[in-house]
C-alpha cells in the first residue's frame, strides 16, 4: 500500500511539474496574453478549448495546425494570428497537449 501511494505521489508531482513546466512555455511563446486558463480574455480560456476538443481524437493535430497557421471565425471574428516560425514546432505541440490536459 505504502509503495502503491508513493507511486502516485510521484506521478503526480511529475505530472505537475509538466504541467507548469508547459504553462511557462505557453507564456514565454505569447499564448497567454491572449488567453488565460480559466477566463476569456481576446481568445477563449485555454479550459473552453480543451472543454471543446474533448473526446476528438483529431484535436491534437487540428489545434498544432490553428496555432502554426493562425486563424478566425471557431471563436468569434477576433482573429489568431500564426505563430509560427517565431514558436517551435515541438513547443507548439507541447503547449496543445497541455492544454487538452486541463
Amino acid at each position: 500500500m505504502k509503495v502503491l501511494l508513493a507511486t502516485i505521489a510521484a506521478a503526480a508531482v511529475l505530472f505537475a511539474g509538466q504541467a507548469s513546466a508547459s504553462q511557462a512555455l505557453a507564456q514565454k511563446s505569447g499564448c497567454l496574453a491572449c488567453h488565460q486558463i480559466d477566463k476569456k480574455v481576446l481568445g477563449p480560456s485555454l479550459k473552453d478549448v480543451a472543454a471543446k476538443y474533448k473526446g476528438d481524437a483529431s484535436a491534437e493535430a487540428k489545434l498544432i495546425a490553428k496555432v502554426k497557421k493562425g486563424g478566425s471565425g471557431v471563436w468569434g471574428p477576433m482573429p489568431m494570428p500564426a505563430n509560427s516560425p517565431q514558436v517551435k514546432d515541438d513547443d507548439i505541440k507541447s503547449i496543445v497537449k497541455w492544454i487538452l490536459t486541463l
